[in-house]
Parts: C-alpha cells; sequence; structure tokens
C-alpha cells in the first residue's frame, strides 16, 4: 500500500513522484483529478497533426542547462527561440520589445537620440522593467516609457488580471521587460528547447515507474480528510505518511479563509484551409477587447504537414469553479490581499508536518515554468529528509 500521496501530475507533482519513486525506491500513489496527465503543460496532436496545447503555449526557457539534461532523460528535446510579435496601433511591432518596436512607435527619425540616452542610462544591461523607464532621469525615457505602458502594459495587465496595473505585484509586470538591444528572442535565456513530441510524453515517460500507481479523473479531496484534532492525514481510512499537494491550497482546506482569486482563460480555435496564418507563432493583443493572444501551433509541431492551420485565441477570465469555460486555475493573482490570504493557509498546512506543498497553486506563486522544474528537484531534497527522519 502507498503511504506517499502526491496530487497532481503536472511538472511539480510527476517530478516528485518520480524521484520518490526512483531514488528512494518508495512507492508513491498520484491522483490527478482531470483526465489526463501533464496538468495545464498538456498537449495533444489534432485529427490533422497539429500539436496542441490545450492550456496556452509553452516553452522551457532556462539558464541552467541541468534542467535541460534532466527533461531529456525523458523525451527528445530540440532547440527553439521563441519569437513574437505585438499588434499596436494596426501595426505588427516586435516582442520583447526592444529597440526595434522602438524605432516603429516612435519612427526612426526620432529614434537616433533615444537610442543613445538608452544605452547611456542602461550600459550592460541586458533586459530592464518598464518601471525603469517610467522613472528614469531622462524626460525622453520616461516619455517612452509612458507610450509603451499606455500602449501595452497597462491596457493588457487590465485584461489578463481584471485589475489595473497598480493592484498587481510588480513582480507579475516585469516578467517580460524591455531588451536593451536588437534581440528577437522573447525571453533572453541561454537555452531554449521544446520536446519533439509535445509535452504530454515527458509526463508519460517521467510517471511510468514501477513504483508509481497512477489514477486520473479522480478529486483527491473527495478521499482526503483532515483531521485537525490529531493534525492527520488521512486518505480513505488510512493515515498518510507524506502528502505532496500541488493543487490550489484554498481547496485542500475547503476555502476556511476564503477563495484566493486566480485568473482562468476560455481558449477558443479557429480552423483555417491555409498553410499559414499569423505572421509568427505568437501574436500578443494589447488593445483589443476581450482577448490577448493567439497562438498557430501549427508553426511550433515539428515536421507538420497538415493542408490546413488553426489558431488558438485566449480570453482571460476570473476563475470560477462552478463556471462551464473558466473552471481552471492558470495564474495566482498576486495582490496584498490575496498573499495575506494564502499566508493564512500556509499556517494551517505547516500545523500538520506532513503536508509538502509544491507549484503554482499549492504555493500561490507565479512560476515560469523552468522554475517550476527547478524548485520541484529542490522540494525532492526536503521531501527526503522527511521521509528519512520519520
Amino acid at each position: 500500500m502507498e503511504d506517499i500521496i502526491i496530487v497532481g501530475s503536472g511538472f511539480s507533482g510527476s517530478i516528485l513522484a518520480r524521484e520518490i519513486a526512483e531514488k528512494l525506491n518508495r512507492k508513491v500513489l498520484v491522483l490527478e483529478k482531470r483526465p489526463h496527465i501533464g496538468g495545464n503543460a498538456y498537449d495533444e496532436y489534432d485529427e490533422y497533426g497539429i500539436l496542441i496545447q490545450r492550456y496556452g503555449p509553452h516553452y522551457l526557457n532556462t539558464n541552467n542547462y541541468k534542467i535541460i539534461k534532466y527533461l531529456s532523460n525523458f523525451a527528445e528535446l530540440y532547440p527553439h527561440d521563441a519569437k513574437l510579435l505585438s499588434y499596436i496601433d494596426n501595426e505588427y511591432v516586435q516582442l520583447p520589445f526592444n529597440y526595434r518596436t522602438m524605432q516603429q512607435l516612435v519612427g526612426f527619425e526620432n529614434s537616433e537620440r533615444l537610442l543613445k540616452l538608452m544605452r547611456e542610462s542602461f550600459k550592460g544591461r541586458d533586459r530592464v522593467p518598464i518601471f525603469e523607464l517610467l522613472y528614469n532621469e531622462h524626460e525622453e525615457i520616461q516619455n517612452y516609457g509612458n507610450l509603451l505602458f499606455e500602449k501595452a502594459f497597462k491596457t493588457y495587465t487590465a485584461k489578463q488580471w481584471g485589475l489595473s496595473p497598480d493592484q498587481i505585484d510588480k513582480s507579475v509586470i516585469e516578467r517580460v521587460p524591455m531588451a536593451m538591444n536588437f534581440d528577437e528572442r522573447y525571453l533572453n535565456k541561454d537555452f531554449q528547447y521544446l520536446p519533439k513530441k509535445g509535452f504530454t510524453e515527458i509526463f508519460k515517460n517521467m510517471l511510468n515507474h514501477p513504483n508509481i500507481t497512477l489514477k486520473t479523473d479522480v478529486d483527491a479531496l473527495s478521499y482526503l480528510e483532515l483531521d485537525e484534532k490529531n493534525k492527520k492525514v488521512i486518505y480513505k481510512g488510512r493515515d498518510v505518511k507524506l502528502l505532496v499537494f500541488t493543487g490550489a491550497i484554498d481547496d485542500l482546506f475547503h476555502k476556511k479563509h476564503g477563495q484566493l482569486p486566480y485568473r482562468s482563460l476560455n481558449i477558443e480555435y479557429e480552423y483555417y484551409d491555409v498553410d499559414s496564418k499569423l505572421p509568427c507563432e505568437i501574436i500578443s493583443y494589447p488593445q483589443a477587447e476581450g482577448y490577448t493572444r493567439s497562438t498557430e501551433y501549427k508553426k511550433i509541431t515539428l515536421n507538420c504537414r497538415a493542408e490546413c492551420t488553426v489558431v488558438a485565441t485566449e480570453y482571460p477570465l476570473e476563475y470560477d469553479p462552478n463556471s462551464d469555460i473558466a473552471n481552471t486555475p492558470y495564474y495566482p493573482t498576486l495582490t496584498k490581499e490575496s498573499m495575506e490570504m494564502y499566508e493564512k493557509y500556509k499556517a494551517e498546512s505547516e500545523k500538520y508536518g506532513n503536508i509538502i506543498l509544491c507549484g503554482r497553486l499549492a504555493e500561490f506563486r507565479y512560476y515560469n515554468m523552468d522554475v517550476c522544474i527547478e524548485h520541484a528537484l529542490e522540494k525532492f531534497e526536503e521531501v527526503k529528509k522527511y521521509l528519512e527522519e520519520n
């Protein structure tokens, strides 16, 4: 009987399951609420052979090669630099916002002095957050920062989060800084890859171990009981040695301190009987009504021979577990109030001693994929220490 239970089969849950099963030779039960593994990184081929990432586009971008090396144990990866565009004022401009974007927005003839000021002000800097432009000592840089903020950051943030930029934690807005050069790569990470046959293959191989029992389409919370008096975690009437939880932490404690806010997406797919539809794989639309970005998955499907193409467009919505279209939590909404609520839930989990939280939802943090993977590998050391001592 497995006495180590992992709730969730995304990167956090799958990595921890594999590490415990393989390195500690312990049996693990993985419970997944959805009918598929992989969490929000799940992908599948459609009827035309186009690999669709069902919860929005994901890329492996990292400065730590050990992440690439680790995942290469479970699937074949290939180098891929993500290059995006943004549609502003009826024109496609470079994303990340870089010197080319600046020339496009202010005009080439007006960019010479601004380029010189940027290079002097941010000498030796590769990427700079938008707020550093807004509060720069040079009025010209401030003006450009305000132009960029008003045309892109402010409008995109309002749609993505349903809040104004001043309500959102600064770390979220600074995730995509301006490039202080003409670099066209979306992120300036040293190692950028995609799995040749998709992310789902990684999860299948990662969870394929004799010490791992996987059950999908199972609501773990309907079988888990938290005995507050004795500080025990119980699953189907028996004590649990260790519970690794990667789902929404407020669900684990039945929302006793309120529902934490998450953003969700409604993704609409439109097929076109043409070879290519968009000028690049992803376009962001900061000024469009209701939607934020579109992805043409054919452009990131290796060796795709489909004679048609599909564009997936994302419409951000507030997460509602009872909704038909917004019932999947994607991103924690990080505000002062929500983080204070999270700390109450975290304190609840710490009372038990044998609950380990891991992942974007359980720890209420906006992890990028590479950070999520690295964090899960680090969490394994915490798991290992606990199991050795108990």
